[in-house]
């Protein structure tokens, strides 16, 4: 007989269950949990696309109480996907817009949470809220003291206030929540439209779609930590599969500086493109030039490592894209 996990006869709440990092936990929980259910979460965006006799899925709006306690009454565990996301080009110019919807949502699950006696949760927040810093930073190392930086001070500061009242919550009730401080997430059913893509989709498109000249924002040197989003996934899962974690926070991410260049180097390889110039926009939006995640702790307590290198996963996307362009349009 193997051995009994948390997750075995679980009813799984996900919000946020048709984005990138929704997509990825239900795909990694249908292959390795099989007496796991899932109760999925989606709004407006995207509807349901994967089907299974173990998901049901609820459609609501996460900014309403009602409909929060409503989609979450009965489940035993949940997991915080859901976010209003933007590449840089939102971040720069219409920062607001991933403020409002990022905090009135995790108040309102949070506390629905608590109503429906939902007493384990892991919350998927964002590296967005570390202060300017060089070099690999560990969890304990976030300084309140310090903004974040610029590009991402109105993100950044909605990822501390929710970090904070999860703390909060775990005090005054016991409700037992981890926080994943997420690298960039990148992978298939990504965001490809190029008004909201991250930089890793949207330089898949443009390789798939030889564009020529190819116009990269940014310079080659800018520098991210990216994770596979297969890899993001199973650190998730083993988050809230962990009885003996009660509250704690964990960076998850490749911890290797990607660049924008290399980037480039393996999509156009992968895609078979060979533009005859390639031109760097420096006057297009970019953020942070280089950060990087020390992500020992989930390695050392939980024994988790990324099982693909960035350049496998930027390949294996750009193949998926090829092979979905027609039909995923989000």
């Amino acid at each position: 007989m193997g051995t009994k996990r948390f997750l075995d006869n679980k009813l799984v709440f996900l919000a946020g269950a048709t984005g990138l990092a929704g997509t990825a936990i239900i795909r990694h929980i249908l292959s390795h949990y099989p007496k796991t259910r899932l109760r999925a979460a989606y709004y407006r965006h995207t509807k349901p696309f994967i089907r299974d006799k173990r998901i049901k899925y609820i459609f609501g709006d996460l900014r309403s109480e009602k409909d929060c306690r409503r989609i979450v009454k009965g489940c035993d565990c949940a997991i915080m996907a859901a976010a209003h996301t933007g590449g840089a080009g939102i971040a720069v110019r219409e920062p607001w817009l991933q403020v409002d919807d990022n905090v009135i949502m995790n108040v309102r699950l949070l506390s629905a949470f608590h109503k429906e006696k939902i007493g384990r949760i892991v919350y998927i927040g964002s590296a967005t809220l570390y202060q300017e810093f060089v070099g690999h930073i560990k969890e304990d190392q976030l300084d309140l003291n310090q903004d974040p930086y610029s590009a991402y001070i109105g993100i950044g500061w909605v990822m501390r206030f929710i970090e904070k009242l999860c703390a909060f919550w775990h005090k005054k009730t016991g409700m037992e929540i981890i926080i994943a401080r997420s690298a960039n997430i990148f992978g298939p059913f990504a965001k490809f439209n190029p008004l909201t893509s991250n930089f890793i989709p949207a330089i898949i498109r443009k390789a798939v779609f030889k564009q020529d000249p190819f116009e990269v924002w940014g310079n080659p040197d800018v520098a991210r930590d990216v994770i596979y989003a297969e890899d993001f996934a199973r650190a998730i899962v083993m988050l809230i599969d962990n009885e003996k974690i009660k509250f704690d926070v964990f960076n998850i991410g490749s911890g290797v500086k990607t660049r924008v260049g290399d980037v480039l180097s393996w999509a156009l390889k992968s895609a078979n493109h060979k533009p005859k110039e390639i031109k760097y926009l420096s006057d297009k939006p970019t953020t942070i030039k280089s950060r990087l995640l020390d992500c020992s702790k989930a390695h050392d307590i939980l024994g988790w490592k990324p099982h693909y290198t960035v350049r496998e996963g930027v390949e294996k996307t750009t193949k998926w894209w090829m092979e979905n362009k027609e039909w995923w349009k989000k």
